[in-house]
């Protein structure tokens, strides 16, 4: 998670530890759903690369 940026940090964290949607993490954070679905797809793929 170090090597996240801050948003992919507070996208990653909300939905996977804190069990939020992604609705409901866009309207926290104040931007779209669709923006969250991308965040959280490259912080995923970020991740993945780290580990391989």
């Amino acid at each position: 998670m170090k090597k996240l940026n801050d948003k992919e940090k507070t996208i990653i964290a909300k939905r996977f530890f804190d069990g939020r949607t992604q609705i409901e993490v866009a309207n926290e954070i104040g931007i779209s759903q669709a923006q969250v679905s991308r965040l959280e797809k490259n912080a995923i793929n970020h991740i993945k690369r780290l580990y391989k």
